[in-house]
């Protein structure tokens, strides 16, 4: 990618898709992405070896972690799951977020379901 700067609302425009997290930049080891929540779809699934964090662009989204009480993150707020950590984020209305991940992290982990999206389908698309 020869991308120098960019708006991540602008992003959003191409991005039409729920739970199809893309990659829109990549800094060193990470990749950043963008994607769309809404509804329940997202399954409870860990990142072995890689904390992952969660930018809230636009709308609310819910953040449950295993064995602990459910939270509301909202625009402007950001969370690190930190690795090993069994979670999943849901919303009842769309939600904007902004991802930042390990090149090798899996979006739902080692767990394989109807929203799993490879690598190279992040990668395509936007640009």
């Amino acid at each position: 990618m020869d991308i120098k700067g960019l708006n991540i609302l602008d992003i959003f425009e191409d991005l039409k898709d729920y739970f199809s997290p893309r990659i829109i930049a990549e800094v060193n080891d990470v990749y950043v992405k963008a994607a769309r929540i809404k509804g329940d779809k997202v399954p409870w699934h860990n990142h072995k070896d890689e904390d992952e964090l969660f930018y809230i662009i636009d709308g609310s989204l819910k953040f449950e972690i295993e064995g602990e009480k459910s939270f509301t993150m909202n625009a402007g707020d950001i969370y690190v799951v930190p690795k090993g950590i069994n979670h999943r984020v849901s919303s009842e209305d769309e939600c904007k977020i902004m991802l930042i991940e390990n090149k090798s992290t899996a979006h739902t982990g080692d767990v394989k379901s109807e929203i799993t999206k490879s690598i190279d389908y992040q990668k395509k698309g936007l640009f």
